[in-house]
């Protein structure tokens, strides 16, 4: 059985969103757009209803990202790209549920991203 660490984040918009990191996998052909890989969170605003929220990070990004920083992102700060982006669609979109279930990390955001937070 899977124990899964439920986490809470205020969003700018006002709402409490509860989440956890449900799992990643290569972007599946259904997904429209350049390779990728999805990460997939859980979330929730008012605790009865619970939806997905995939977050696409390019493969065209994070190649970008290592060709201009001579080294590959790792999985772990992969992960973290993934996470803010989830988190900047907290404080962004108004509804998560219907306008926020699919996000892109291009290049120019995973680069802010991750200077925000510190990784180089």
């Amino acid at each position: 059985m899977t124990v899964r660490r439920l986490k809470s984040y205020t969003g700018s918009q006002g709402y409490v969103y509860q989440y956890y990191f449900v799992g990643s996998r290569p972007a599946l052909a259904a997904h429209v757009g350049p390779p990728a890989t999805e990460y997939v969170f859980d979330v929730t605003s008012d605790r009865r209803i619970t939806f997905s929220v995939s977050i696409f990070l390019s493969h065209d990004a994070a190649l970008a990202w290592g060709a201009s920083h001579g080294r590959q992102l790792t999985d772990a700060e992969q992960y973290a790209a993934a996470k803010l982006r989830l988190f900047r669609g907290f404080d962004e979109i108004d509804n998560m549920m219907t306008q926020g279930r699919k996000l892109r990390l291009d290049s120019p955001l995973l680069e802010e991203l991750l200077a925000d937070a510190g990784i180089s």
